[in-house]
């Protein structure tokens, strides 16, 4: 049984194809720049190809996508009904779905009626979908959302302090995201441990971060909220903020919204305080040259996500473990160390010398500590293959 994921961004169009019988990945890429100069990232038995091909929409991208995954000098397939079915990342599914469901003509339209509350990724799904419909028509498709894994966080953990009628008339509340990383994550490290009574804290650091409060494998608070660009501050997302701020922006530098929304989405967080880069990496590079803006806004980064997961030992009344996942979250080294510092009040202790591994499954807290520390490595397209499988096979 062989699965594709997509994941369709604004301008991006990622994937893996995974044969189910072990769990395998066959292929995997990324089509960056979509519209634009765009180009695609296809990986294949340890080998990386980069095509310069641009291609103006999802559709175009998919197709070439198709072509190189048949490509007779690299084959991931000989014939593209060896895809049986195809799994794809919405973001929002509102509160109209707390599980994964096979895409009909009436998923799609409450996706669409979700679009309001994702207007930059629920149409690029939807655009993937349709794709998909076009290119392969009558494959069984199954769309697996960021947020259902959150539906079950207390309705006092989600309603927000506003009127209630606006909840009622929008259902503007916390959502959540990252979903299918919490799940992972929380599972597997229950399996490592061989528990299912516990409670962990899990961080997904990455271009986008969320923090997830998640007690014997529900999740029952997390840091993005209605949207995406709540909660920490991440690469160039703003995280919380006085929503005052916004309005004032708004008046004294005359923005409309989508002006405000692509500041707070893409000029903020990191890069909006470092003035460096989106990437960590190169605001860590800079912290050690002395750049006084990059000292602080890493500072602010890792101050905000410690006392988010304090927050949350607090929601579960105690914490057994915490996780580390997503780029940041797996591979920066000296980010872990710090959050961690400041959660020594609690008994947390890092091993320094296991705290330097990057990217893979390991404890990096002592046998001493009081909280366990782990590194995890995210698998999101797993999950959804796995989701994609199981519902095909009770159809």
């Amino acid at each position: 049984m062989k699965i594709l994921v997509i994941n369709c961004g604004s301008s991006s169009l990622k994937y893996q194809l995974i044969d189910m019988d072990g769990e395998k990945v066959i292929s995997k890429g990324t089509y960056e720049r979509i519209g634009e100069k765009s180009f695609l990232t296809h990986k294949i038995n340890g080998e990386k190809y980069v095509l310069q091909n641009p291609v103006e929409n999802h559709k175009q991208a998919l197709d070439f996508v198709i072509s190189q995954l048949l490509n007779k000098d690299y084959p991931s397939i000989s014939d593209v009904n060896e895809i049986n079915a195809i799994g794809h990342r919405v973001v929002h599914g509102g509160d109209l779905f707390s599980k994964s469901v096979i895409i009909d003509d009436k998923v799609i339209k409450s996706i669409e009626d979700c679009s309001n509350l994702a207007p930059v990724h629920n149409p690029c799904a939807i655009v993937g979908i349709k794709a998909c419909q076009e290119i392969m028509p009558g494959k069984p498709m199954v769309a697996v959302f960021d947020t259902a894994f959150h539906q079950t966080i207390p309705e006092e953990r989600y309603i927000y302090p506003i009127p209630y009628k606006y909840y009622e008339k929008y259902k503007i509340r916390k959502y959540g995201f990252h979903g299918t990383s919490h799940f992972y994550v929380s599972n597997r490290i229950a399996e490592i441990l061989n528990r299912k009574d516990l409670k962990v804290i899990n961080c997904h650091l990455g271009q986008g971060a969320s923090i997830c409060a998640i007690e014997n494998g529900k999740s029952v608070e997390t840091s993005m909220g209605l949207s995406p660009v709540s909660g920490i501050p991440m690469c160039s997302r703003s995280g919380d903020l006085d929503p005052s701020i916004v309005t004032f922006l708004m008046d004294n530098e005359k923005l409309d919204t989508k002006q405000i929304n692509n500041i707070l989405n893409q000029e903020s967080g990191l890069y909006g305080m470092s003035g460096v880069s989106k990437d960590v990496r190169d605001i860590e590079a800079a912290q050690d040259d002395q750049n006084e803006r990059a000292i602080l806004a890493l500072k602010q980064y890792k101050y905000t996500i410690a006392g988010f997961i304090a927050k949350y030992v607090m929601a579960m009344q105690g914490v057994d473990v915490i996780t580390f996942t997503g780029g940041v979250g797996e591979n920066q080294v000296r980010i872990r160390a710090d959050i961690c510092k400041y959660l020594e009040y609690m008994g947390v202790k890092i091993d320094s010398e296991k705290n330097q591994t990057k990217g893979e499954e390991i404890k990096i807290s002592t046998d001493d500590s009081k909280v366990q520390v782990w590194i995890i490595p995210t698998n999101e397209e797993l999950i959804i293959a796995r989701d994609t499988l199981k519902l095909i096979s009770n159809k």
